[in-house]
């Protein structure tokens, strides 16, 4: 079935404390795509962030991120007075989120709520953490022990808690009880919280679109929790790190420095470690996009403690096997591979194999610098593809179409037939919509025009990303309307 849908994710919405949430701005947000005519609703990772604010950098796989709890939502249920995050100051500028506030603020007000909620913890709550003990309980010691010491990565905390000393973590564990309890209750307001807004976008006939990064960061609860699922040596420091070469747009390179993975020690246990990843994410989600699928393939090892991403050496990965462990156990999914970047013929055949959709973005279709742009332009889509004009890694359509190189913007703006009266963006927009690629994705910002500014990450840099924020008013009857029209026109609109 063709569709249409939005890239947005849920830290970009208006809300008046600072931060996109789960709360009504969301909801609001879900009857604009239902009156939009789009049937996905995109996401990015939806982890709880460190350093850098990056949601692909977690300190869980599995955990939600506290930023989007609804501060609203828990004082209707009388976790909170109003009077304790209302005459807070969330941040100057409605068009940004600033992450500094959002960490000196945010957890003192959550963690009065959960004082409430742990006075007399309901039935649910219990279920909660017994149903997910399986990462909860290592991911509450994590924060924990995190806190306790400052903030510092858990390596550098004393050996007994890295090397995860039963005795010890019993005996810190029983010293940290109150903040144990907290970590765990922030989790099931996160939680309680997403399910309902989920429910509300499958009930409008939205489908919610996740995201899951291949890799997990150094500093993770994962990590610290899982390590012999990983590429360690004795010191339980990482011997390679994942990254991309040199190419044409990274002379360098990019050095990501998460840990890899143990392949073969994964292999020995029937890849468990991912499917039981891939099993909670579509507890969560409807549609999951699995980003750099072809990590699978092969991937990018750089020797640990280098400078740069230069000097790496690529290694095979897990491939099919992998993937049919995932099918044999939970059976067919809706997955999106990223097939994007320096691709080899036996990625191409990874992805054929596994049946899942990949991604064409209609910005690589005109870069000068790519050999491979036709497979980028509209008519070269196979159906079984997710269509975009840019993603969150790339600029915004006028971003592009004013500082991108002369001969790429000119060859485009001729291909397409651009309109700069009605505004250059929804010539781009119109041709994924066109496309035979049975869905269609456009980032909010393309959709309301925006420039450089507004741009969510550009990649190879730590600061400025991730803080895109729309104002109120972007999710206006008439764009709704004037989108409905194009998935009307193109094939896109849900069926009832």
């Amino acid at each position: 079935m063709r569709r249409g849908g939005v890239l947005m994710h849920i830290t970009s919405l208006p809300a008046p404390y600072g931060v996109g949430t789960m709360g009504g701005c969301a909801r609001r947000f879900v009857d604009f795509l239902q009156a939009a005519g789009q049937s996905l609703w995109q996401l990015l990772p939806l982890g709880p962030t460190g350093y850098g604010d990056s949601p692909y950098h977690s300190f869980s796989t599995f955990a939600g991120n506290p930023y989007l709890i609804d501060l609203d939502l828990l004082a209707e249920e009388g976790l909170l007075e109003p009077g304790e995050y209302r005459s807070l100051d969330w941040g100057a500028d409605p068009a940004e989120v600033d992450y500094g506030k959002m960490y000196r603020r945010r957890f003192p007000v959550l963690r009065r709520a959960c004082g409430r909620l742990l006075e007399d913890p309901p039935a649910e709550f219990e279920h909660f953490c017994r149903e997910n003990s399986f990462w909860l309980e290592d991911y509450a010691r994590f924060m924990a022990f995190k806190e306790a010491h400052g903030g510092q990565p858990w390596t550098e905390w004393e050996l007994p808690l890295r090397a995860r000393d039963p005795a010890v973590l019993a005996r810190v564990g029983q010293a940290l009880e109150e903040d144990l309890a907290f970590w765990k209750g922030v989790q099931f307001l996160f939680f309680r919280q997403w399910k309902a807004l989920k429910e509300y976008a499958n009930r409008h006939g939205v489908y919610i679109v996740g995201d899951l990064p291949i890799y997990v960061p150094g500093d993770s609860a994962d990590l610290w929790a899982g390590r012999e699922q990983f590429q360690l040596d004795e010191d339980l420091r990482p011997m390679e790190v994942a990254g991309c070469p040199p190419d044409g747009f990274s002379s360098d390179g990019q050095l990501w420095g998460n840990p890899l993975f143990d392949w073969d020690r994964m292999e020995r246990e029937g890849y468990r470690w991912w499917v039981d990843r891939i099993a909670y994410q579509f507890r969560l989600y409807d549609v999951l996009r699995i980003d750099h699928f072809r990590g699978f393939d092969s991937y990018y090892a750089i020797p640990g403690g280098q400078t740069t991403a230069a000097g790496g050496r690529w290694r095979p990965g897990p491939g099919l096997k992998l993937f049919q462990a995932v099918e044999h156990d939970l059976g067919k999914k809706n997955i999106i591979a990223e097939d994007l970047g320096f691709l080899t013929p036996s990625v191409h055949q990874l992805r054929e194999r596994t049946g899942f959709p990949g991604m064409k973005v209609l910005q690589f279709a005109f870069d000068s610098r790519d050999g491979e742009g036709a497979a980028y332009l509209p008519y070269n889509y196979p159906v079984n593809c997710v269509a975009y004009v840019g993603t969150h890694d790339n600029d915004t359509v006028q971003g592009w179409l004013t500082s991108g190189p002369p001969g790429d913007v000119a060859r485009a703006r001729e291909y397409l037939h651009l309109d700069r009266e009605e505004g250059e963006h929804w010539g781009m927009l119109r041709a994924i919509w066109a496309s035979p690629a049975k869905w269609a994705v456009a980032q909010m910002q393309d959709l309301l025009g925006l420039g450089s500014g507004s741009r969510m990450n550009t990649p190879a840099t730590t600061k400025g990303n991730w803080r895109w924020r729309a104002l109120p008013g972007f999710d206006s009857p008439a764009l709704a309307g004037k989108l409905h029209r194009q998935m009307e026109l193109y094939g896109r609109l849900p069926q009832e």
